[in-house]
């Protein structure tokens, strides 16, 4: 792998090696969770150039622009931003923002600095999975219609969390680009998702879900699902209605929500 300008190729290799090796945990994942994360991790690393990125994001103690990783790896910021947008989608890299020193009037600097999420293949946390099944017998209690907004609610709640956290607002990204973004964030917490452009719509496809085992005894959780991309679309695009095509839990091959 190409090391960045100026820095050692062999020290920068293998920090490289060693940021991306898999977990060593002695928990076996099963098929669906092992697909999830190996897609987590090669949708955020897969390109040589974002692998860079991540490394020379996570080495700056007080973040950095994407006008700056432009000019560092001779690139334009537009592809810079992509790079560093698709790091955010992942919970690898954070989005803050920050005036300038001098107390100048004019729009805050929009910086990136890494999170505290570990890179690798990880093992999935059991504390998820009972609380997962706790859920699932507690939606069990509630009647159907009300579960069913709850979950909704809940997960529109937390895609809006996302999509603060990618640092964007209402309307600052094309419709697809914001899809694109999303099939990312939904990668990273599980679902192995991809954006689907069809003739008159965007299909978002996840091929795996960490519901699942839950979601085939209490279908309303994947309200849940379908919630989270309400509310990330909301947050980097605007308001869209998406509606659920097919699900996993009820047999389908895949979870399609078109928009």
């Amino acid at each position: 792998m190409p090391s960045p300008e100026g820095r050692d190729q062999a020290g920068a290799t293998g920090a490289a090696d060693d940021t991306l090796a898999p977990a060593k945990e002695d928990v076996v994942l099963t098929d669906a969770e092992f697909s999830a994360a190996v897609s987590a991790v090669t949708s955020a690393f897969g390109d040589p150039t974002r692998r860079r990125i991540y490394l020379h994001v996570r080495e700056g103690a007080d973040g950095t622009t994407a006008s700056e990783v432009a000019q560092h790896f001779d690139l334009h910021s537009n592809v810079a931003r992509h790079h560093l947008d698709k790091l955010v989608s992942g919970g690898y890299v954070e989005v803050y923002t920050e005036r300038s020193a001098n107390g100048s009037v004019g729009r805050p600097s929009k910086r990136y600095r890494a999170s505290n999420r570990a890179v690798g293949v990880e093992a999935p946390r059991r504390s998820d999975d009972l609380l997962v099944l706790l859920l699932g017998r507690a939606l069990a209690l509630v009647p159907p219609a009300d579960a069913e907004c709850m979950a909704e609610e809940v997960g529109e709640d937390y895609g809006r969390l996302l999509a603060i956290q990618m640092g964007s607002s209402g309307g600052q990204r094309s419709f697809r680009a914001a899809l694109h973004a999303i099939a990312d964030a939904l990668t990273a917490h599980g679902f192995a998702a991809h954006a689907d452009a069809r003739e008159n719509s965007v299909a978002l496809i996840r091929d795996s879900c960490p519901f699942f085992d839950t979601a085939q005894q209490h279908p309303v959780i994947c309200a849940v699902d379908r919630g989270m991309v309400r509310g990330m679309l909301a947050g980097l695009y605007g308001k869209a209605v998406p509606a659920m095509e097919s699900s996993r839990a009820l047999g389908d091959a895949a979870c399609v929500t078109v928009v």
